[in-house]
């Protein structure tokens, strides 16, 4: 013990020598007067010396990152031999909760080069960057005559003769995998129509060509059909004629959808493809997605895609990029500094993909040549002029006035190659119709092309068919960037198709089903044992990130079935997690029995229904210990609170080792003032392994020390309610209203109204000043006139107006050792604000969560808002798909609707102070209406359709919970005494790095750019993936052991997205020995204080050594793929070491042993 005292204090010497001569190092490099002089133009000698001092610096920063690493590797040796448990909190006299000091130190230790990353600077500007754009454009609306969103397009007839025309045709049937009708009910009564008539009419000519997206169809569809048929698809695909393209397992929504459930549906795609016919996707093909993430280019990008078209973009964008002749771009990345994620955009012009949106500016020109639609059938042209059939009398005519079209389109574009959409949804369905379409197109463009004086070459193509030829004409290799194309940065959201129809409420309708989503997610990213339940979870997950699945904007009984697939297998994975924990945790593992009739392991939660609210399981306590198993999802080791209800206040929690583990007891509420008889809430303050499980035992006890009681306040308001108590939890009532009060741990104190038991302001710990974070309900009506919101659109009555029930809150404070919280029971909504007494990264926030119900409401939307005096002007950031941040600003020229966002992980408002950033579990919208606020839009009900085919409103609500972290940063820089950072920045800056962007200016930066903290990333993942808590079902199990399977700690800015199992050669039931191993290195901004994390937080400037990194499994092989694993990257070597760029994810194919 004194050993490991007297190396702790050399070593925090040592350390705080190291760090005041850097901060001299830095401070005299920042107060040379070299810098000064002339403005910044250095003489070349000085320039020299300047150069001589930063490499010195760099140095001296390395062997400083080196010194703390050695420090922090030899306490560690020491600690971890000597490492009791935690202890145990005690009351002052002023009746707080203090926990005693860890009694494990824990270390941040950020390299200097990897804050270099979030500084930017590098990298050249794009041309377009969508945040000016946007600040650019009038958003007018002006009628542009036939192309209503547009402008009159003219050219002059001798425009081509020296170049022809080029035109590709692309015949395409659009398959929702579920909106009207189920995914089943979709597939018997028109998918397996549309693909069993395309093998029969593509084999009759040659020139015929057609593509296809959803392999989750195809694949189904595949799986029906004899070897003859799959001979001819896989001629039809060998010969040119179809083509996949994406090939991923649906087209996936690009709003709500998390970049993890993204990636492996276009995994699960790709496999299928590759092990099935052995294509891999050239080209993406994205017609229907409700506006469009950057986040998707550099999926498709990094699968090795050399192509993509788009086609959901706000009206008025289209038409200034029509106007530039911008709809075709290199679409980059804003963080990227050296072009290495460009990829080739195309951007249709018009209002829809159908085929009178889709020849040229004129619909009612265009719906003529939608031969679907020849006099007789059941669907005709609105604009009331009838396609007519072509024969050798009109074809002259018919394709002069086809050929107008063409070249008036072709004149928003740079290069004299046209793409020609030739299609809709559910197209194809019947022979007739192929013949329809086929038979008349080929009659025109056997005239066209044999008319030399058009100056037209006219065929039926593939996508990709169309971007080889542009690349071929202007002479470079596909992917690469054409000359004279612009480079595009930044999203396409939100999206409007026509006037102010804002399509911004899908990203909250049904939050039910978008928070069960997110819970299966956190089940999947592990190797498990039964490879066919893994792979229909899969299958499931990636069919509900369709583009009207995790929408939110199917029919009723649409989301039904998308919710029992969900449930299926979220049911399926527990059992399997059950089942590996069981195998992993037992101390002779020849002991392993698997019975599924009875189970060995309980598990932690049960849903009832595909709508029901989880419920935990209760544990029954008796005179046998009980055990827990408690597996953590995280790479990194965590000290969480764990919950687990037991049916007795006597109880006593014990480690594996038997040593007794803080705990408190709590009520379990059934409602504001009734007591759960017989259930009781235990929360354990436990350290859990990275990746691993840690087993902990419950004895039944009357005079535990360690097990203390919380106590509770209930204000009922002046309501006569009766109460409920039990006496083990002491609950006093207070009839009336109490005065503001405020809860308190090591690091933070927040303030609530006593009246509204909502929260008010937060102090950080050494701080005078208080933050104002005041919280509040609000509600948003709809529109009275013809066009109100519905499924999609948000189209309110005006401002919101607050949340008035018809009677005040019932408040209940809870206080206890390891967590105290304020829940406050509203008619519609029951909040809790939960605040953690324990060290590291759980004390540090605020657990959040509203129970919302609105089933009540007519055409109402419940909105929470945040009101802070951080200075955020018209400034905000949110989350791209959980993957990256993008800058918002709140634009006054547009409609309150057009301001809200996507947030499916994170959002946060900042000023040269602070930065308060709202973590949440479940994909919402979100938006700041003015300075300093923040406001989620929490669950909506909507009476009626919106007109945009769905046919229904939104009137199936659930009970449904939300849940949030908020979590208030203060700069370094607004410290004087912790200016390092703000130092380095600036040497940084001599150096020609410029800008280091902090607060709002970031913004107005040409490549506006921003990045959460180290502390914001694991707070997020903390939210993200709770701990799972498995009770033994055994009374009297076999010895069990923890099980710890990383050797090593995990630098804490990469993450393991997946560990993916893959399927085996022959039988599509069983696994290889080869998984997929997917790894992402986190962007952060180091200007954040990060203290207290709370456990061993090191970054190692991207290198990672994956040989050891598994305890006691040989890493056999190590192939770095592309992203879904399509293409190999370089050759296999020994080597285990890796490498990654800041914000890259990279897949990589192993073979452990």
């Amino acid at each position: 013990m004194k050993l490991k005292k007297q190396v702790t204090v050399c070593g925090a010497a040592i350390f705080c020598v190291a760090v005041f001569s850097l901060y001299l190092m830095l401070d005299r490099v920042q107060h040379d007067p070299t810098r000064h002089q002339s403005g910044g133009n250095f003489p070349r000698s000085q320039i020299s010396v300047l150069q001589n001092r930063i490499e010195q610096l760099e140095q001296l920063l390395e062997e400083n990152h080196e010194i703390i690493s050695h420090i922090k590797d030899s306490v560690l040796e020491l600690t971890a031999h000597a490492e009791g448990q935690p202890a145990l909190p005690h009351h002052t006299p002023n009746g707080s909760w203090v926990l005693p000091p860890e009694s494990r130190p824990s270390f941040l230790s950020v390299s200097p080069q990897d804050c270099q990353f979030a500084l930017g600077g590098k990298g050249q500007s794009p041309d377009l960057q969508m945040l000016a754009v946007y600040s650019l454009l009038p958003f007018d609306n002006q009628d542009g005559g036939v192309w209503k969103q547009g402008f009159d397009i003219t050219y002059e007839p001798n425009e081509w003769d020296t170049e022809p025309l080029q035109v590709f045709v692309v015949p395409h049937s659009h398959n929702d995998p579920g909106w009207i009708k189920t995914f089943d009910k979709y597939y018997y009564d028109q998918t397996q129509h549309i693909l069993n008539s395309m093998v029969l009419k593509m084999q009759e000519d040659p020139r015929r060509r057609f593509i296809w997206s959803e392999i989750s169809f195809f694949s189904k569809w595949w799986d029906n059909i004899s070897a003859q048929k799959r001979a001819a698809v896989r001629r039809l695909i060998g010969n040119g004629q179809l083509e996949m393209v994406t090939g991923g397992w649906v087209m996936p929504d690009e709003a709500n959808s998390h970049y993890f459930a993204m990636i492996d549906q276009l995994i699960e795609g790709h496999q299928w493809l590759e092990k099935n016919i052995g294509v891999t996707p050239r080209s993406g093909w994205a017609v229907d997605p409700f506006g469009h993430s950057s986040t998707m280019p550099y999926l498709l990008k990094r699968s090795n895609l050399t192509g993509m078209l788009i086609q959901r973009v706000h009206y008025a964008i289209k038409k200034h990029f029509a106007a530039t002749q911008n709809l075709e771009f290199m679409w980059r990345q804003t963080w990227d500094p050296d072009a290495s994620t460009d990829i080739f955009c195309h951007m249709m012009p018009f209002y829809s993909y159908d085929v009178p949106h889709t020849c040229g500016p004129d619909p009612k020109i265009c719906c003529q040549f939608d031969f679907k639609r020849l006099p007789g059938g059941r669907i005709n042209c609105p604009w009331k002029v009838p396609p007519r059939a072509i024969t050798d009398a009109n074809v002259a005519e018919r394709a002069q006035l086809l050929l107008d079209q063409y070249r008036k389109k072709s004149k928003l574009y740079r290069s004299k190659v046209l793409l020609v959409p030739l299609g809709d949804d559910f197209r194809y369905d019947k022979p007739q119709e192929w013949d329809a379409q086929f038979l008349n197109y080929q009659r025109i463009f056997d005239f066209l092309n044999s008319r030399p004086n058009l100056h037209v070459q006219a065929q039926f193509g593939t996508l990709s068919d169309y971007f080889d030829a542009l690349y071929k004409k202007v002479g470079i290799v596909p992917g690469m960037k054409p000359p004279g194309f612009p480079v595009l940065s930044g999203d396409f959201f939100s999206y409007a198709d026509r006037e102010d129809h804002y399509w911004t409420g899908y990203y909250t309708s049904r939050p039910f089903y978008k928070s069960l989503d997110r819970v299966l997610e956190a089940h999947l990213r592990y190797p498990l044992s039964d490879y066919a339940l893994l792979s229909n979870a899969r299958r499931n997950l990636g069919l509900f990130q369709h583009h009207d699945a995790i929408t939110g904007t199917a029919k009723e009984a649409v989301a039904v079935d998308y919710g029992v697939r969900l449930l299926h297998s979220l049911t399926n994975l527990k059992h399997i997690i059950i089942n590996a924990a069981h195998y992993l945790v037992l101390g002779d593992k020849d002991a392993y029995r698997h019975d599924p009739s009875a189970p060995f392991l309980d598990t932690d939660d049960m849903r009832p229904s595909q709508d029901s609210l989880p419920e935990r399981t209760v544990v029954k306590l008796d005179t046998l210990p009980r055990f827990l198993v408690v597996f953590n999802p995280l790479e990194q080791e965590r000290l969480s609170t764990v919950l687990v209800l037991v049916d007795s206040p006597h109880v006593c929690v014990l480690s594996e080792e038997g040593q007794p583990l803080p705990s408190q007891l709590s009520a379990q509420w059934g409602s504001a003032t009734d007591m759960v008889p017989n259930v009781y809430q235990v929360s354990i303050l436990a350290r859990l392994p990275a990746l691993g499980l840690r087993v902990l035992q419950l004895h039944k006890s009357f005079d535990s020390h360690a097990t203390l009681k919380s106590s509770v306040r209930l204000y009922l308001h002046g309501r006569d309610l009766p109460v409920r108590k039990q006496e083990a939890v002491p609950v006093h009532v207070f009839p009336a209203t109490t005065d503001d009060f405020c809860l308190e741990n090591q690091h933070l104190q927040a303030c609530f109204s006593g009246h509204s038991g909502l929260l008010q302001s937060i102090r950080r710990a050494g701080e005078e000043r208080e933050q104002r974070v005041s919280s509040e309900f609000l509600v948003y009506g709809t529109r009275t006139s013809k066009d109100k919101s519905g499924a999609y659109l948000f189209l309110p009555d005006g401002e919101a107006k607050p949340y008035a029930p018809k009677d005040p809150p019932v408040v209940r404070v809870t206080e206890g050792p390891l967590f105290s919280e304020v829940a406050s029971y509203y008619q519609h909504v029951q909040t809790v604000v939960r605040l953690y007494n324990v060290p590291g990264v759980e004390g540090l926030s605020l657990d959040m969560s509203c129970l919302v119900d609105i089933r009540d409401h007519i055409n109402k939307e419940l909105a929470l808002r945040f009101s802070t005096d951080i200075e955020s002007d018209d400034t905000f950031f949110t989350d791209l798909n959980g993957f990256q941040i993008q800058p918002r600003r709140y634009q006054r020229k547009l409609p309150l609707q057009a301001n809200f966002y996507p947030m499916p992980t994170m959002a946060y408002i900042q000023d040269m102070q602070s930065r308060l950033t709202l973590h949440t579990a479940q994909a919402l919208g979100v938006s700041s209406l003015g300075s300093g606020q923040l406001e989620v839009i929490l669950d909506r009900r909507l009476m009626q359709d919106d007109n945009r085919g769905l046919g229904q409103g939104l009137k199936d609500n659930k009970r449904t919970c939300n849940r949030f972290r908020l979590l208030l940063e203060r700069r370094a820089t607004a410290n004087k005494s912790s200016s390092f950072f703000s130092k380095l920045a600036s040497v940084f800056k001599a150096l020609g790095f410029p800008g280091t962007r902090t607060g709002s200016p970031e913004v107005q930066d040409s490549r506006p750019i921003s990045f959460p903290s180290l502390l914001s990333h694991i707070t997020s993942m903390h939210l993200n993936a709770e701990a799972l808590v498995m009770p033994v079902a055994q009374e009297k199990p076999p010895a069990l052991r923890s099980f710890m399977p990383l050797s090593t700690t995990f630098p804490c800015d990469f993450h393991i997205l997946n560990l993916r199992m893959l399927q085996a050669e022959q039988d599509d039931s069983l696994p290889s020995a080869e998984a997929a191993l997917i790894l992402h290195r986190k962007g952060f901004d180091c200007s954040l204080e990060a203290k207290n994390l709370g456990f061993n937080c090191t970054t190692s400037q991207g290198k990672l050594a994956l040989g050891g990194l598994f305890q006691g499994l040989e890493l056999g092989s190590l192939q770095p793929t592309s992203l879904t694993l399509m293409y190999p990257l370089g050759t296999a070597s020994n080597s285990t070491n890796i490498h990654l760029d800041p914000m890259e994810i990279a897949t990589f194919r192993i073979r452990l042993g």
